[in-house]
């Protein structure tokens, strides 16, 4: 957790006075709208964010840190976010809290991407980490029978008894590849298939990608 922290709070050190922010979801989102949160009362920090999930959006209202409505945002300066895995072409995989849909959106419609991970993250080829694959509900017996026959041994993920539900009121299905030789064709097949509503491979999008390491060393990868 000390990893994710500092790679945070470096990252955060990119937001400058004026800029409108995204806030990415998880762990280590947690970390850098925190330090966003204490950069407002220590600075005067002047930010208007957004919010990839109900649970970022709450935290930053605990922290005095400003929401705008995404109609009055336009595009946007800078999203931090982590990922689950990042490959050598800073390409992610990203959607293990379950926010990938709007992650995606928020990242696509901001100027930088700033990823934040620790070392364990960094891969050669991205899918080991199941990559999720976000489905709407009806009729998703057939989505999920898509996914499988193009060989993605998907997995629905669940809470407790009852599927995972999103934040959009959608299904997530986790596929369980563990090796993706062509992200950017797989990303374009997933996406075609009736039903899929977006997932987890995020190409081409991050700009830079802060990472912690063991020896306390903080590395930037910019692509």
């Amino acid at each position: 957790m000390e990893l994710k922290k500092a790679a945070a709070e470096r990252a955060v050190d990119f937001v400058k006075d004026g800029m409108k922010v995204g806030l990415g979801t998880g762990s280590t989102a947690y970390w850098a709208i925190k330090r966003l949160g204490e950069r407002i009362k220590e600075e005067g920090l002047n930010i208007q964010t957004v919010a990839t999930s109900k649970a970022s959006e709450d935290q930053a209202r605990e922290l005095g840190i400003p929401l705008i409505p995404f109609a009055e945002m336009g595009r946007l300066d800078l999203t931090i976010d982590g990922a689950d895995e990042v490959d050598g072409r800073l390409n992610l995989i990203k959607g293990g809290g379950g926010a990938l849909l709007r992650e995606k959106i928020v990242a696509t419609n901001s100027r930088r991407l700033i990823i934040v991970v620790d070392e364990s993250k960094v891969v050669h080829t991205l899918g080991k980490f199941p990559l999720p694959v976000e489905i709407v509900p009806f009729a998703h017996e057939w989505t999920f029978q898509a996914l499988d026959q193009l060989g993605c041994r998907p997995q629905w993920r669940m809470n407790g008894e009852e599927k995972y539900v999103t934040d959009n009121g959608n299904y997530i299905a986790d596929c369980l590849l563990g090796r993706i030789s062509n992200a950017e064709g797989l990303n374009q097949k997933l996406n075609m298939i009736p039903g899929v509503v977006d997932n987890g491979l995020f190409v081409d999008l991050a700009d830079t990608v802060v990472v912690s390491h063991s020896d306390g060393s903080i590395e930037l990868k910019k692509r």
